[in-house]
């Protein structure tokens, strides 16, 4: 910490009885009183150094004994006051960092100027800010840090302006070349140095973002100010940037989940609603500096400012931004980090739904994957002749590199979707048109298998015991049968709360593959058969599934009857309306295997071929 001291004289001031005055054989003739306090002075030592106090004096009317001034908006306060009277009077005084700004603003307030007397204050104070406080960047951070008191004056002296080109300066400058401190937050004596002195300590940094916990101490519009400046040098990369707002954040918003329930209870006092106000702001601030590259900030801390902005109520851009953010690098999400809030009285679901489809949409919108080759034209193949083999192999190699990055990224996403529609399916309030939503989302190529989202689908029929036969039907064909591991087939075949034709169709595809590769297929469990039978509420209906439980494969070389059960089986099962029993029709293969019966799938060709190649070998 570097100082300066002014003047030679000991300190005269003395108290008595609530008035300040000088200890002086001369008798005082000006009393000026600054915000309820009131100094016995003498005209001669001020009016020759502060211009104002010449025009106050000359305008106010002389008492028998003393003249009276009064400086109700005098900046800084009595301290400041102090200071400059001091100094007048030639008694030392010392300025530092921490009191510089309400000396220089009080200097400038009472007209100290080389006008009125040669190497007056404003001019010393100036000396010692440009070459002395500047060049530190401790006493920079303080001294920007101190303007927040006089917010006004600091703008029009530049004094917040030059500190923070100071700071950016020396962010963008080698670390080696900037004397750091860890904490400066308290004056410590032992920082003290004179100004004319070197610095006998340097301290090097640990990272490239050294300067982040050192700026974290600044209020939300310095910040922002000092980041912009460091952000217009071009020097600094977007991953330290990132990693600065990341500290800032933690450092500002780290309780603010304590109003995720005054919206809905709506007891919050006038307080609380000031303090969510400049939560509000601060996160909003801290939104516009990040970063436009990709990756500059981690997706999990993107998602917490997401759930800061739904807590605070934030703008709906602020949100949108976030939500296009994290769309594009939501593969790196986890699913807790999906589980955001709502904090709204008009929301009945515990989590917000609606700003994840939103985020899986902006994840839709980043565009189809690239080419897996370069795309020639027509009549440019000379001109490709003319560049060299290598430069096509690295765009050959780039292009395939993007594409696989971005097939990649979609089953991550296909996964973290499913894991989160495990966590939302519970919730009562869920409505079933949202659950399909988000599991909609995701391509069908994307999920390699259906058990995550079978095991949501599961859930939600679990905690919505009242959803009808054709609701029932209507989630359960967002499943893909035959992307089911045997074991979730197991469980599936058992489900009482699925629908008949869920439980066909899992066993029809069960006993295909197990056909395909071990030849034959074992008879189903009895408890399988129990639950199939109980399914329909007829004994007609229990009897005919027994007589066409599946069948060796060599039974298959006559697939008629089997497949004119299914149809029987699905027919009785089949009670949804016209419309959706069309669409149904359009997209259930063994409603097309028993609609053709005379034109078998090439499923039961492989499985008749099959068999006769191992009946021959038999033989």
């Amino acid at each position: 910490m570097k100082f300066m001291k002014l003047g030679s004289r000991p300190d005269t001031f003395i108290t008595t009885e609530a008035v300040r005055s000088v200890n002086s054989e001369v008798i005082s003739d000006l009393i000026v009183q600054v915000k309820g306090s009131r100094y016995l002075l003498h005209k001669f030592p001020l009016l020759s150094k502060c211009l104002r106090l010449q025009r106050l004096c000359s305008e106010s009317p002389e008492t028998s004994q003393h003249q009276i001034v009064q400086l109700p908006d005098f900046p800084g306060g009595i301290e400041a006051f102090e200071l400059c009277a001091k100094f007048c009077y030639g008694i030392t005084i010392t300025l530092s960092a921490y009191n510089i700004v309400a000396a220089r603003c009080a200097a400038e307030y009472l007209q100290m100027t080389e006008d009125v007397e040669k190497g007056n204050m404003i001019y010393k104070l100036e000396v010692f800010f440009n070459s002395c406080i500047l060049s530190s960047w401790k006493d920079s951070i303080v001294t920007l840090q101190s303007t927040k008191s006089f917010p006004l004056w600091s703008e029009d002296l530049g004094i917040t302006s030059r500190c923070i080109e100071s700071i950016a300066s020396k962010v963008l400058a080698h670390p080696s070349k900037v004397n750091l401190s860890r904490s400066y937050s308290k004056r410590d004596p032992r920082d003290d140095i004179s100004c004319n002195e070197s610095e006998s300590r340097r301290y090097k940094t640990s990272s490239k973002s050294w300067w982040a916990e050192e700026l974290a101490e600044l209020s939300i519009d310095l910040y922002w100010r000092t980041v912009i400046a460091i952000k217009s040098g071009g020097k600094v990369p977007a991953s330290v940037i990132g990693d600065a707002l990341r500290i800032y954040a933690s450092r500002w918003l780290p309780n603010i989940s304590k109003y995720a329930n005054l919206e809905k209870q709506l007891v919050h006092d006038q307080s609380e609603s000031n303090s969510i106000g400049k939560h509000r702001l601060l996160l909003e601030s801290i939104i516009s500096l990040l970063p436009a590259e990709k990756g500059a900030v981690s997706c999990s801390f993107l998602l917490k400012l997401l759930k800061a902005a739904n807590i605070l109520k934030a703008s709906c851009s602020s949100k949108m931004e976030l939500a296009r953010r994290v769309g594009l690098q939501l593969e790196d999400a986890s699913v807790n980090d999906l589980l955001i809030p709502c904090v709204s009285h008009t929301c009945d679901t515990i989590l917000d739904v609606d700003i994840v489809i939103t985020i899986l949409q902006q994840f839709k919108l980043q565009g189809q994957s690239p080419p897996t080759s370069p795309v020639r034209r027509k009549g440019d193949f000379e001109r490709r002749r003319s560049r060299s083999a290598e430069n096509i192999d690295l765009e050959f190699q780039e292009s395939r590199r993007s594409s696989s990055a971005s097939h990649s990224s979609k089953l991550k996403v296909a996964k973290l979707v499913d894991g989160y529609l495990q966590e939302i399916a519970s919730d009562t309030n869920l409505p079933l048109s949202k659950f399909i939503s988000i599991a909609e989302e995701i391509p069908e190529f994307a999920r390699l298998d259906h058990d995550d989202l079978y095991k949501a689908i599961d859930i939600y029929l679990k905690g919505h015991p009242e959803l009808n036969k054709s609701e029932r039907k209507r989630l359960c064909r967002i499943l893909d049968c035959k992307k089911l591991s045997i074991e979730v087939c197991m469980h599936a075949a058992q489900n009482e709360l699925l629908p008949l034709r869920v439980v066909v169709q899992v066993l029809f595809f069960e006993q295909a593959r197990a056909a395909m590769t071990g030849g034959h297929v074992t008879e189903l469990p009895s408890n399988i058969k129990a639950l199939l039978a109980n399914h329909d509420d007829t004994a007609k209906t229990s009897a005919s599934f027994n007589k066409a439980k599946m069948t060796p494969v060599n039974d298959l070389k006559s697939p008629k009857s089997n497949l004119s059960t299914l149809k029987m089986k699905l027919a009785e099962d089949d009670d949804l309306d016209e419309h959706y029993a069309d669409e149904i029709g359009k997209s259930s293969r063994i409603r097309a295997l028993c609609v053709l019966p005379n034109r078998p799938k090439r499923m039961f060709s492989k499985l008749w071929s099959n068999n006769r190649s191992v009946a021959s070998e038999k033989n």
